[in-house]
C-alpha cells in the first residue's frame, strides 16, 4: 500500500477526510504505532516485534516506513509490543486489541540509550514464564512456519569481565510446537530433530564481544540432532532491574541467529526428493531472555 494511501487512511480514521477506509477482516483488530525519535521527528526503519503473550509466539514483526508508522491487523487478544532502534532505549508494553474498533494510532517517543547498567557477577538462572525459544523457517512453497519450544532451562555466569561470562541453554527437543500436531510430531521424528535419540539441543558460549550501544555479539557452540556448531548471537541488552514477584533482580535480552539446516544433518532436498513437504533450508531463531539472579537457595545453571 502506497505510504500517503495508508497515512490518508489513518487521519480519516482518526476524524480527517471522509471517505477512506482500511479493509480489515470481520472481528479483526488493528493495532497502529507512530514511533518518534527524541527530537520529535518520525522514526523510520525502527524495529517492532508484536508477541501473543499467551503462546509467546511472534504475530507480527517488521520495521515502520519513512514516517515512523507500522500497522499489524490481528486477531483480538492480549500481546506484547517491542520497538527497537539503535542507540535508542527500547519501548516495550502491552496491547490489547479489540475487534473491530477501528483505526486508533498512539504515539510512541523513543528516548537516547542510557549506559545500561551490566548484570552484576554471580549466577542468573532464567525466568520460563518470562522468556521464550521460538523459530521462524520458510515452509516450502507455502508461507513461514513459527514455532517455539515449551520446555528449557538455562543460566548465565556472570563475571567481572563480561566478555569471559558464560551462557548455558539445555532445551528438550520433543517440546517443539508449531501449532500443528502432525507437523510437530514429524518434526520430532528421525527425519528432522530425532528426539528419541538426540532428546536436547545445547547452547554453550564461549565468549561475549560489545559491538557498541546495547548490541553484543555472544559466540558458542550449538549442538543438535548429534551435531555441535560455532554460531554467533546477534545479542541486544535491555538492561537490569529490581522487579517482578519478590523484587528480584532481573536482566534481560533478546538474542537471533541464522541457523542452516544441513549444516546438523537435516536434508531437506532429499526429503524433497522422497515427496516430503518440508520447511526450507534455514531457521531464524530467537531467544527472548528474562534472568534472576541466583540467591543462595537457587539451583545452579545446568551443566
Amino acid at each position: 500500500m502506497p505510504l500517503g494511501l495508508l497515512r490518508r487512511r489513518l487521519r480519516s480514521a482518526s476524524g480527517g477526510a471522509a471517505g477512506h477506509t482500511l479493509p480489515v477482516p470481520p472481528g479483526a483488530g488493528v493495532l497502529v504505532r507512530e514511533v518518534l525519535d527524541p527530537v520529535n521527528q518520525p522514526l523510520g526503519a525502527a524495529d517492532v516485534t508484536v508477541t501473543e503473550l499467551r503462546s509467546h509466539q511472534v504475530v507480527a514483526r517488521g520495521t515502520t516506513d519513512p514516517y515512523g508508522t507500522f500497522l499489524a491487523v490481528l486477531p483480538p487478544g492480549s500481546y506484547s509490543l517491542m520497538v527497537m532502534a539503535e542507540g535508542l532505549e527500547p519501548h516495550r508494553e502491552t496491547v490489547e486489541v479489540v475487534a473491530d474498533a477501528g483505526l486508533s494510532s498512539q504515539r510512541v517517543w523513543l528516548q537516547p540509550a542510557r549506559q545500561a547498567e551490566l548484570p552484576v557477577p554471580g549466577t542468573w538462572l532464567f525466568d520460563p514464564p518470562h522468556t521464550a525459544i521460538r523459530f521462524i523457517a520458510k515452509h516450502v512453497g507455502m508461507a513461514h512456519v513459527h514455532g517455539r519450544f515449551e520446555r528449557f532451562e538455562g543460566g548465565i555466569q556472570v563475571t567481572q569481565d563480561i566478555a569471559d561470562s558464560r551462557v548455558h541453554v539445555r532445551i528438550d527437543a520433543a517440546s517443539i510446537t508449531t501449532g500443528n500436531n502432525t507437523r510437530d510430531n514429524h518434526l520430532r521424528s528421525a527425519d528432522f530433530l530425532d528426539v528419541e535419540q538426540f532428546p536436547y539441543i545445547d547452547f554453550r558460549s564461549t565468549r561475549f564481544a560489545y559491538r557498541g550501544g546495547s548490541k553484543w555479539s555472544l559466540l558458542g557452540t550449538l549442538t543438535m540432532h548429534g551435531v555441535s556448531r560455532s554460531v554467533s548471537l546477534d545479542t541486544s541488552y535491555l538492561g537490569m532491574v529490581n522487579g517482578g514477584y519478590g523484587e528480584e533482580l532481573r536482566c534481560a535480552a533478546l538474542a537471533k541467529a541464522e541457523l542452516h539446516r544441513e549444516d546438523f544433518t537435516l536434508n531437506w532436498r532429499s526429503m524433497l526428493a522422497r515427496g516430503i513437504a518440508v520447511v526450507g533450508p534455514t531457521v531464524q531463531l530467537e531467544l527472548d531472555v528474562q534472568a534472576m539472579y541466583r540467591t543462595h537457595d537457587t539451583p545452579t545453571p545446568p551443566e
